[in-house]
């Protein structure tokens, strides 16, 4: 048997007059308690809500603890959930990348070219070559070290680069 209609809220006015009455201290109960990061407002709404599509099994002095404490729960729940982001976003992927095996054969192929490349230049062509190259130095510190022109250093190097693009198709 249901009880009279003055007893529910699921009349307007009475919902409004219950609006009006707690939504400015539900909304600060939730703000000092959780602060502003979690958007107290709108679980205040959202309480506001669920009251409204409860408004039949809930009765009026029974709303204002139905209100806190849904807000209350819903501001937990969204807290848990922002612990779960945070600790998503903190977890970094497992090595990973979207590279196939055509492209790792490919690229062990091309090293193994260029390899037999740079082992098929002169021995200064070569040396100078990999000082420019793989170790940084300038024309002007290979020709110190290894005691020659710039010019020679220049020379041995566009000498390997030759050399290397006619043995390496792709380079």
């Amino acid at each position: 048997m249901s009880k009279p209609l003055k007893d529910h809220i699921c009349e307007e006015q009475l919902f409004s007059s219950i609006y009006r009455k707690y939504s400015k201290d539900l909304h600060n109960f939730l703000y000092y308690k959780f602060g502003s990061q979690l958007n107290p407002q709108d679980k205040m709404q959202e309480a506001f809500v669920k009251l409204w599509e409860n408004c039949a099994k809930v009765p009026q002095n029974k709303a204002k603890s139905f209100l806190f404490t849904t807000a209350n729960n819903l501001m937990l729940n969204e807290f848990a959930h922002q612990k779960v982001v945070l600790r998503h976003h903190q977890t970094k992927p497992k090595h990973s990348t979207n590279i196939n095996p055509e492209f790792l054969l490919q690229e062990k192929e091309y090293r193994a070219k260029l390899e037999n490349a740079i082992a098929n230049l002169t021995e200064a062509q070569r040396v100078a070559f990999l000082m420019n190259r793989v170790e940084g130095k300038r024309f002007k510190e290979i020709a110190a070290l290894l005691d020659i022109s710039t010019k020679a250093v220049e020379k041995r190097i566009y000498g390997a680069l030759k050399k290397l693009r006619k043995d390496i198709d792709e380079l």
